[in-house]
This record gives C-alpha cells, sequence and structure tokens, in this order.
C-alpha cells in the first residue's frame, strides 16, 4: 500500500525527466489507451474480480481519466505495481498514471520527479493485532514482530514510532499485500502495519474479521493519491482536474443519474461549466467539451465511488471521516471551474 523512498533517486528523476518530454496526452490519444499502475491487489482499492475484471476505488480514477481523455472508461491496461516497482514503472514510462495508494511526500515530489495531481484518500497508518494477543494499544507492542512492505514510509514511520516510545520490534518483510495477510495469518508476525484503509480492507478478506483488532494509534499522516511524472504539465493538469472533476460532481450534486439530464444546462453556471454546456474548459485542456460529463458518467462522482468500493455498506466498512466533503466537515474540496 504504500509507499517507496530515496533508492535509485537519481536513476528514476533521469528517466522521468526523458519520458515526461515526450507528452503523454498525446501518447495516450495515439496509444488509444492509458495505461494505470495500480497495487498487486488490494480489496476495495484494486483487484481483479472473479472475472479477471479490475475493481476498486483507484481503478475508478483510472476509468474516470480514460473517459476524460479517450471517451471510454474501459480503454485502461491495467499494470499491477508493487511498493518498490511502482515509481520506476512510472519514471521509465511504461505507465502513464500511477493510483495506487502512494503517499505524497516531499522527497517523491522533488527528490523522484513525480507530481501528485490531488489527493483521493486522506489516510493514516495503523496497527492491525489478533485479538487473542490480548493487545490493546500499539505502545504495548514492545518486542512484537511487524510485518511491514519494504520500501514504504511505513518502514519509516514504524521505526520514529518504536523509538519515540522506547520499545523495540522485529520487522517481517513483505513485498506485497498478499504475502503480508498470509504471513500475518500464519502467525509469521504479530502485527501488520500500513494504511489504516488498506487495514480495513485487509481485514475484510480474512474468513473471520471479527477476531482481528485496528489499533487506536493512528502514527501518521498518509495523503494519498494518483502520480504523473514531471515535467509534463499537459498530462498532469488532465488527471488533476479529472480527479477534481469527480469531487466537485458531489458537491454540486451531478450524481450517475441525473448527469444526462443536467447535461442538457442548468441555472447552475459551475455545473454548466464543469458538463461542458457553458465555456471552453475542454478545449484548454485539449480535450472535448464533455471530458468532464465522460469522466463522472464512467464510474459516478466522488462520493459513489467511495460508497460503492470501500464505504460503510461494503466489506470494507470504512466512514467518510476526513474524506467528507468540506462542507460536511472533511478535507475534500475541489478549486473552482472557471
Amino acid at each position: 500500500m504504500k509507499k517507496s523512498v530515496f533508492f535509485g533517486a537519481l536513476t528514476v528523476a533521469g528517466i522521468a525527466a526523458t519520458a515526461a518530454a515526450a507528452g503523454t496526452l498525446d501518447d495516450v490519444k495515439a496509444r488509444g489507451k492509458l495505461n494505470c499502475g495500480v497495487t498487486t491487489g488490494l480489496a476495495g482499492f484494486a483487484a481483479p474480480d472473479a472475472n479477471g475484471e479490475w475493481k476498486g476505488f483507484d481503478v475508478d480514477v483510472c476509468r474516470a481519466v480514460a473517459a476524460a481523455v479517450l471517451g471510454d472508461p474501459t480503454a485502461v491496461e491495467f499494470v499491477p505495481t508493487t511498493g518498490k516497482t511502482r515509481f520506476t514503472a512510472l519514471a521509465s514510462g511504461e505507465i502513464d498514471l500511477l493510483a495506487r495508494n502512494t503517499t505524497w511526500t516531499f522527497s517523491r515530489d522533488v527528490d523522484l520527479k513525480f507530481d501528485f495531481v490531488g489527493v483521493n484518500y486522506y489516510d493514516g497508518q495503523g496497527f492491525m493485532v489478533p485479538k487473542a494477543l490480548g493487545v490493546s494499544s500499539a505502545k504495548e507492542l514492545d518486542g512484537a514482530t511487524v510485518c511491514i512492505q519494504t520500501g514504504t514510509t511505513t518502514e519509516l514511520n514504524l521505526a520514529d514510532f518504536f523509538r519515540a516510545n522506547n520499545i523495540s520490534y522485529e520487522p517481517v518483510p513483505i513485498e506485497t499485500n498478499a504475502e503480508a495477510q498470509q504471513q500475518y495469518l500464519a502467525g509469521a508476525c504479530d502485527v501488520y502495519t500500513t494504511d489504516a484503509s488498506g487495514l480495513a480492507a485487509t481485514r475484510a478478506t480474512f474468513e473471520d474479521p471479527s477476531a482481528h483488532a485496528l489499533l487506536p494509534e493512528i502514527i501518521s499522516k498518509e495523503p494519498l493519491g494518483p502520480l504523473v511524472r514531471h515535467g509534463d504539465n499537459d498530462w498532469g493538469d488532465v488527471a488533476r482536474w479529472t480527479l477534481n472533476a469527480l469531487i466537485a460532481a458531489e458537491e454540486y450534486g451531478i450524481t450517475s443519474a441525473n448527469i444526462a439530464e443536467l447535461a442538457q444546462g442548468t441555472n447552475n453556471p459551475e455545473v454548466n461549466r464543469i458538463l461542458g454546456t457553458e465555456g471552453t474548459l475542454g478545449e484548454m485542456l485539449g480535450l472535448s467539451a464533455d471530458w468532464a460529463n465522460n469522466a463522472i458518467s464512467a464510474g459516478g462522482n466522488y462520493g459513489e465511488i467511495f460508497a460503492r468500493n470501500i464505504g460503510e455498506s461494503t466489506p470494507i466498512g470504512l466512514a467518510r471521516g476526513l474524506n467528507a466533503q468540506w462542507t460536511n466537515g472533511g478535507l475534500l474540496y475541489s478549486p473552482p471551474f472557471r
């Protein structure tokens, strides 16, 4: 679920600069397909279903971008990446967009030469333990074995937390969420730590989710979002404003059920600009006038995407919390479409 750090930074940055110069928007249009990097499998966020079709919260961001650019939400090639491989895949041009619960950090933005186009999930690192362990706080984990994905900010946060609380741990390094789940359930580690959303998603797949507890401590800020290469501003604008369109659509009450009607024109100029019945926003992006209409129609607005994939009525069971609209006490907020 997370986050590679500094390893290979110079190489990655050099590759990214070269790949960005090509012009990703033109490449995607010419190819007729978006290459989107996702996780290797995390329920609710990105995972293939029984028919091999990718589904999830991050997957729907990929589909929205494909719909905005190509008019077709199915024109996506999903490329599974690990915490270690995701940044090289983006820098090299193997993928056009990385939508893989990845944390926006200083070094990734500045040193690795990526542009995060926004936050689609405000998260924080947590801990999951078997209830049989009898632990009610992460501060009681002195001497615990901890399953942790390598090459991630999780690793650094964990070391900081245990050091600050003067307790020790033994890391059990893993590469993917599937491996972490296997090791944790086999008892190879006492604790699994990653983003709290990832823990909830993983626990939901267990045979008996109720036998496992998420501890109360959240030890970090993890703003997760899609990212592109530095230096390709036109493509960054497309990804950024597609995400903003999904967020704004929820605020303005544009849904998959009423978008066709609203696209006929409304008395709200902002809605009209978003849906392309007024202004020239699509032209400014190098897209059709109905680009945002297509993006929103692909899977609904942000709230619909959240509710369907990870919301309280799903096995993942996440409340909106910080990911509520700013009008409802959350942090979600799109800049104006004008």
